[in-house]
């Protein structure tokens, strides 16, 4: 999957979690992107199964999107938690975390993640 896929499943995640219906414009704002750009996107993710949309333009994600969409956001949480420990601010930590999330590999991820929780166990921040 392209990276603005990703994104575009992040996103739905993220605002799924206010308890509010996801809609188009929401993901529009969101993204800071023009709302027919959603709408060709959901168009996509809606015919690979990514999405669902119902007859009020509700979007939820399917199985193969939640998926998707819950790695790219964990990615997103552990990179920023990361760079912020190194010392960088939250606003670059944030934007850096956005733009690596996409390309990281999973085995970097791994180590990443991995250095975060032995770092928190000898430090006793579990």
């Amino acid at each position: 999957m392209q990276e603005s896929g990703e994104m575009y499943l992040e996103s739905i995640l993220v605002l799924s979690q206010k308890d509010e219906p996801v809609r188009s414009m929401d993901v529009a704002k969101y993204l800071g992107v023009s709302k027919p750009s959603v709408s060709r996107a959901m168009a996509i993710l809606k015919n690979g199964n990514y999405v669902e949309i119902d007859s009020l333009g509700h979007i939820t994600l399917a199985d193969a999107g939640r998926r998707i969409a819950e790695k790219i956001y964990e990615r997103h949480v552990v990179l920023t938690e990361f760079f912020e420990r190194l010392g960088v601010d939250k606003q670059t930590a944030e934007e850096d975390a956005c733009r690596i999330e996409h390309v990281i590999s999973d085995k970097a991820f791994d180590i990443v993640k991995a250095h975060i929780k032995e770092t928190d166990q000898t430090s006793g921040q579990e």
